[in-house]
């Protein structure tokens, strides 16, 4: 039988069976469908056997009133999701998401993140200048959650801060490394604020030496460096800004 047209305003049933979720006789849903599978949509040689209960494929339409879309599924709706999976995924490709992505870590992933939370936190690059070889640094690690300001200074008695730093640091965590250029200086810090280093050398000699300063961060709850637990997931302050964790690590004054 070959139709140009079919409009079913009751229910389509192709195959045989008792479909519950769409119901049937005098309580039956208008506008439902039962297909007892397998499915082809699309192309016709996209699959080669049956692989699935619902199979799709490219669009083959040639009509001139078909436009040409951009993927052979699209799904649309929010109530409260667009797609619900029941067991495994197998997704052979790349995933490309705009929105937020919110999974539970188990499997292979989770051994990944054990992994991680134990190994050093590092890039690994090819090697800049030998060919065949690869560069590995790593970071390193303090009981603090902390940055730096790192220079050289000559001829100057200042070491300027960055403007943000006084919003950015507690200043009572500040310390100071200074390194002298060329000769001894007996060079010294004197104080500082939340603008500046004051530094001091002997007899008034001019200052040429690099620096580093270090302090730790303010805008965030101080690291919970030992606590109870079994896992990474124990952890206390994971969002880093419950109250009961504010404070800081590293005093210098």
């Amino acid at each position: 039988m070959k139709l140009d047209d079919l409009q079913v305003g009751g229910q389509l049933l192709v195959g045989t069976g008792v479909y519950r979720a769409i119901k049937e006789g005098a309580e039956r849903i208008n506008g439902s469908a039962a297909l007892e599978g397998p499915v082809v949509i699309g192309a016709q040689n996209d699959f080669g056997k049956n692989t699935a209960t619902l199979m799709v494929g490219e669009t083959t339409n040639e009509d001139p009133d078909c436009e040409s879309p951009r993927a052979s599924l699209g799904i649309s709706g929010n109530i409260p999701t667009a797609v619900h999976a029941k067991g495994g995924i197998y997704l052979d490709g790349d995933l490309f998401v705009t929105g937020s992505v919110d999974c539970e870590s188990t499997g292979r992933l989770e051994s990944r993140h054990k992994a991680a939370d134990a190994s050093p936190k590092k890039f690994d690059i090819v090697h800049p200048s030998q060919e065949g070889m690869r560069l590995a640094h790593a970071c390193i690690e303090g009981a603090e959650v902390a940055i730096y300001h790192r220079g050289r200074v000559r001829n100057e008695k200042e070491i300027l801060l960055p403007d943000y730093w006084k919003d950015l640091v507690h200043m009572n965590s500040i310390s100071v490394q200074l390194q002298p250029i060329g000769a001894h200086q007996d060079i010294i810090v004197k104080r500082w604020d939340t603008e500046k280093i004051y530094l001091q050398s002997k007899s008034g000699i001019p200052i040429d030496c690099f620096f580093h300063v270090y302090a730790e961060r303010k805008d965030i709850n101080p690291l919970v460096v030992e606590y109870e637990g079994e896992t990474w997931e124990d952890y206390p302050d994971p969002d880093s800004n419950d109250p009961k964790y504010e404070g800081q690590n590293t005093r210098t004054l």
